[in-house]
């Protein structure tokens, strides 16, 4: 699933969102627009510690890059963060 350790995913969601967390789970997700497969992968899920609007965390990797998206608002699960992380690719890329 993932290559890389789980201490780079918390060097990353520290640097990104600036509070510690502690390693909950990994799951599996799969995305797929008008059924085309986009996105399959494991997402690990964080508690947070300090942080001043999120208790979670969800983050995964691809090539090496670490994504970390924040569970609050309309992201409650790691398939949304999967999903807003696509859409905000997407926007970024004119999309």
């Amino acid at each position: 699933m993932n290559d890389i350790p789980v201490a780079e995913f918390q060097k990353a969601i520290r640097a990104t969102h600036g509070c510690e967390s502690v390693f909950r789970e990994r799951v599996p997700v799969e995305e797929s627009f008008r059924g085309w497969p986009v996105w399959s992968g494991g997402v690990l899920v964080f508690d947070l510690l300090d942080h001043p609007s999120a208790s979670v965390c969800y983050a995964w990797e691809v090539e090496g890059r670490v994504t970390a998206v924040l569970g609050e608002g309309r992201i409650r699960s790691a398939a949304d963060a999967v999903r807003a992380a696509i859409v905000e690719k997407t926007k970024r890329e004119g999309g």
